[in-house]
């Protein structure tokens, strides 16, 4: 039989007990989120969505008690309605910035590793920016 050639191992493979080739990059970080915040926001949204819809069509009573969960009596939102609220709300931005930085890299541009690295950084800081920004101006209007 013949011996196998040597070849090159692909470069996602372990280099050695338990060390990756690859170091950990902003851009990773901002492509996973991507990943996560649009699947969370898919699956929560739609979950909410159809909670929010069946709880109207079963009468007064459903949709009082889907208020009260994300409520205080006085329809401040209490805890729980703060963390789904915010959490969906900076959701959708790191996930708005994430496809605008992947709109830029698909028009060929950004891809020298400063220039790369500095907006996946931006993507988070203007997601909380802007997450911050939504939820000042949507309680100062109250």
């Amino acid at each position: 039989m013949a011996s196998k050639p040597a070849r090159p191992r692909s470069p996602h493979l372990f280099s050695g007990p338990l060390r990756l080739h690859y170091r950990w990059t902003p851009a990773m970080t901002a492509s996973i989120f991507h990943r996560v915040t649009g699947d969370g926001m898919a699956t929560v949204g739609t979950l909410l969505l159809v909670w929010w819809l069946a709880a109207i069509a079963a009468g007064p009573q459903a949709y009082g008690v889907f208020l009260d969960v994300f409520t205080t009596s006085s329809g401040a939102l209490n805890p729980l309605g703060w963390i789904v609220g915010v959490g969906l709300t900076w959701s959708l931005f790191q996930h708005m910035m994430s496809g605008i930085r992947h709109l830029i890299l698909d028009t060929g541009a950004a891809f020298e590793l400063k220039v790369n690295r500095t907006l996946a950084v931006l993507t988070f800081v203007l997601s909380v920016l802007l997450t911050a920004g939504f939820w000042f101006l949507l309680v100062g209007i109250k």
